[in-house]
C-alpha cells in the first residue's frame, strides 16, 4: 500500500493543531512545509514575526507537535541553508528531515551527519530519516553519491516549490521511472500536484509515498479522501 502524506503549509502553531486534528487516525504522517522567504518566497510558522514562542517551547520540551502520539511529523525544509536548523527540528520532533538539494552549499556535511548520528540499518528504519528533495529541473546526477547514506528521494511534482494548487509537471515522470529503473532500491516519494489523475501512475512507476496538500484539505471528506488515495 502506498504512503499518503498530508502536507501543511503551517500559518501558526495552532494552524497545524487544527489541520491535523482532521488526519490524526487516518494518515501515519505529516508532511509540514516549513519556509523562510528565503529559499522561497513564502513564509510560515515558525518564520512569522511574533510567533518563535511556540518554537521554542518545542525546544524546550515544554510541549510537543500537536497530536504527536497519533501522528509522526516529515519536515520539509525549503529554506536557505538547513544544516543551520536540522538539530532543532529533531529536537522539536521530526522522524523525517527533507533537505532540498538546491538551498544548500554543504550537503555532504549535512549527509555525513546525519548518517553519523542515525545510521542506516536494512533491518530497522533509523529513528530520523534524511531524505532529499529534487526540483523539476535538477538532475538526479546530484544525489547519486548520497544514496547509501539517505533513507529517501522526494521529487518535486511542480514547477514552483512553496506554492501549494499548482498543477502537475509530467516532465517529472521519466525522471522518476528513468532513477526507479536503475536505484529501485530507494523510496521514492513525489510531493506537489499529486492528485486522483496521476497518482495511480506515479505509484506504477515506483513512487512509495504520495505528498499531498490541497486534494486531502480541500476534499470534502478529508479521512475518506486518505483512505481512497490508500487504496489507488
Amino acid at each position: 500500500m502506498t504512503d499518503i502524506i498530508p502536507a501543511i503549509m503551517p500559518g501558526s502553531f495552532e494552524d497545524i493543531a487544527d489541520k491535523v486534528s482532521y488526519v490524526a487516525g487516518h494518515a501515519d504522517m505529516v508532511q509540514l512545509d516549513i519556509m523562510d522567504g528565503k529559499f522561497v518566497k513564502a513564509r510560515s510558522w515558525p518564520y512569522f514575526s511574533g510567533d518563535e514562542h511556540s518554537f521554542d517551547s518545542l525546544l524546550s520540551e515544554a510541549e510537543g507537535l500537536p497530536y504527536w502520539e497519533q501522528v509522526n511529523y516529515e519536515i520539509d525544509l525549503m529554506v536557505s541553508n538547513p544544516e543551520d536548523v536540522i538539530d532543532s527540528w529533531i529536537t522539536a520532533g521530526a522522524s523525517r528531515i527533507v533537505v532540498h538539494v538546491e538551498s544548500t552549499k554543504n550537503l555532504d556535511e549535512i549527509v555525513r551527519k546525519m548518517h553519523g548520528r542515525f545510521g542506516y540499518n536494512m533491518n530497522r528504519a533509523p529513528d530520523v530519516e534524511l531524505g532529499l528533495a529534487l526540483n523539476i529541473d535538477t538532475p538526479t546526477d546530484v544525489i547519486l553519491p548520497f544514496l547509501e547514506q539517505i533513507q529517501f528521494v522526494q521529487f518535486m511534482g511542480i514547477d514552483v516549490i512553496g506554492l501549494q494548487g499548482q498543477s502537475f509537471n509530467e516532465q517529472v515522470i521519466d525522471k522518476i521511472r528513468d532513477f526507479h529503473s536503475a536505484h529501485p532500491e530507494i523510496i521514492i516519494s513525489v510531493d506537489g500536484g499529486v492528485n486522483f489523475d496521476n497518482a495511480p501512475l506515479l505509484i506504477e512507476i515506483g513512487v512509495k509515498r504520495l505528498v499531498s496538500g490541497s486534494v486531502v484539505f480541500e476534499s470534502g471528506n478529508i479521512p475518506e479522501t486518505i483512505a481512497q488515495l490508500k487504496d489507488l
